[in-house]
């Protein structure tokens, strides 16, 4: 039987994944987001079960003792992350792609579950500068928690070259015109 397809997207935070994400599935019908899930707390603008499904520390450590995760990390410390394998699942069922907006651990890891029927995509920021910009733009950051994302970036991108395809996003309308590229070829 051959692996049903599955679509990872990357990117330290603050590079575009999230923005290439929306574009993607709005553009291509047969792509459905996998909903992930967090420890974190819920920001304003997001809704439970569509951005995340947020769980207590308490609630996710059942799921990785029951082994309901295709992939976890403790992404920064008492922030857990996590793909489940039932929103895979319900994805495959209903006929669609699922796309994986993930951190750089987890996407690793989950191509190497996946070797023959994932596309990996990594989305790098120009600079370090550039992306200390964005992250301050969205005003949801503190001194210290700036700080740690930059320096998890700068590991992160250390790591791009493990990916199919690396997407710079300097400017997002050809970000966009090389992801809608990416994606036909791997779809059809």
């Amino acid at each position: 039987m051959t692996e049903k397809k599955l679509i990872i997207i990357t990117a330290p935070s603050g590079a575009g994944k999230t923005s290439i994400t929306r574009h993607l599935l709005a553009k291509f019908p047969k792509l459905s987001f996998s909903v992930s899930a967090t420890t974190r707390e819920k920001r304003s603008f997001e809704r439970e079960g569509v951005d995340y499904y947020f769980l207590s520390p308490e609630a996710f450590q059942e799921k990785i003792t029951n082994q309901e995760f295709v992939e976890w990390e403790m992404v920064y410390e008492s922030r857990y992350y996590g793909t489940l394998k039932s929103e895979l699942q319900r994805i495959w069922k209903e006929g669609g792609i699922p796309v994986l907006d993930i951190d750089v651990k987890g996407a690793i890891h989950v191509q190497q579950q996946y070797t023959q029927s994932a596309l990996s995509i990594f989305v790098d920021p120009p600079s370090l500068d550039e992306l200390r910009k964005r992250l301050l733009s969205r005003g949801t950051e503190t001194g210290k928690s700036l700080q740690d994302r930059i320096n998890k970036a700068s590991y992160e991108i250390s790591f791009k070259q493990h990916f199919d395809r690396i997407i710079v996003n300097k400017d997002l309308d050809r970000a966009y015109a090389l992801a809608d590229q990416i994606i036909e070829d791997f779809v059809n």
